[in-house]
């Protein structure tokens, strides 16, 4: 892997996962934490696992580490809580950075997205959105069957959340009420990713004020025609029995996502279903999707990712009309 200098913005779980494969891929990093407790947790959790960190991790947060001047990185990977996201992008992006790598969903309010589009634009920037689960080693197996089938015919997903594990506290008010963004969508935009965008979509909601902290309801569906002629349906109950489910036909096959990491066919004239073998080992060894996800990023394929730009027509063709927000 080419050697260049990349910013990895947050210290915590999530930043971690990236450290150890930045790490693996030999380049060359640093990570920006805010607090100790947390940059501490880091760097020994790197030395207890063999991992090597090029430098310490530089505490203070990312506002006080600009105001050193330092040098503009090749490019950066920000690994924040939902409600940090779009203000540290656009911290970057008036500093000059050109490529991001944004955890998902990429903003807090609505007005952060189309605010942080405009941003993008004005500096000619790159950011692409971290929707790891495009990388998963069975959703690259379930492509290659999928374009031997002659492609997708029709595909259903349910994103039922576990919301009796749920505490609100644990996360700020505008993660909490945008949950379908911050945490169903890593379901919503899978689908869409394998079997095409809505190009007609047809939502319903029921369950409005059952979730104080998420007031716009919590029991959806919908269905609607991709733009590669695919029908497609969705549902999900977050009060009721569920989970993360995707199924996607083909004229030959079944595919089932279930649970997502995982790969299990039907074929035709069958009842049967079946795993799929898929070389997952990259999964195993890390989070899985980060790896395959890290490396495209720093080598500059960005065909895989979501733009920050088609996250925002994403937003206005469907997302609002699934989740009922409006700001």
């Amino acid at each position: 892997m080419t050697q260049q200098k990349i910013w990895l913005i947050g210290a915590g779980g999530i930043g971690y996962e990236y450290a150890r494969i930045l790490s693996s891929l030999q380049v060359d990093y640093i990570v920006i934490g805010r607090g100790e407790e947390s940059a501490q947790t880091l760097e020994t959790k790197m030395a207890e696992h063999g991992y090597v960190l090029p430098a310490p991790v530089v505490r203070g947060g990312l506002t006080a580490f600009l105001k050193s001047k330092p040098q503009l990185p090749t490019s950066v990977i920000v690994a924040l809580p939902i409600d940090q996201l779009q203000p540290a992008a656009l911290e970057l992006l008036n500093y000059g950075v050109k490529r991001i790598l944004l955890e998902k969903p990429g903003f807090g309010a609505l007005t952060e997205l189309e605010e942080l589009v405009a941003a993008t634009r004005q500096h000619e920037a790159t950011v692409l959105l971290a929707y790891n689960r495009r990388f998963y080693s069975s959703v690259l197996k379930a492509e290659e069957i999928i374009a031997t089938d002659g492609g997708v015919v029709s595909f259903n997903f349910e994103f039922t959340e576990w919301t009796h594990t749920i505490n609100p506290n644990n996360y700020a008010a505008v993660a909490a009420s945008h949950w379908l963004l911050g945490n169903s969508s890593h379901v919503i935009d899978t689908a869409f990713f394998l079997g095409g965008q809505p190009k007609q979509i047809s939502c319903y909601r029921a369950g409005e004020g059952n979730l104080s902290w998420h007031p716009t309801a919590s029991i959806f569906a919908g269905a609607g025609v991709s733009d590669r002629g695919a029908l497609f349906s969705y549902q999900a109950a977050w009060q009721s029995p569920g989970r993360w489910v995707v199924e996607v036909l083909t004229r030959k096959h079944r595919l089932y996502f279930k649970p997502m990491e995982t790969l299990q066919v039907q074929e035709l004239g069958s009842v049967a279903i079946a795993p799929v073998e898929i070389d997952n080992q990259l999964d195993l060894n890390y989070k899985p999707g980060f790896y395959l996800q890290t490396r495209a990023f720093i080598s500059g394929d960005h065909t895989r990712f979501c733009t920050i730009e088609q996250q925002l027509t994403h937003l206005d063709s469907y997302y609002k009309a699934m989740s009922g927000y409006i700001n």
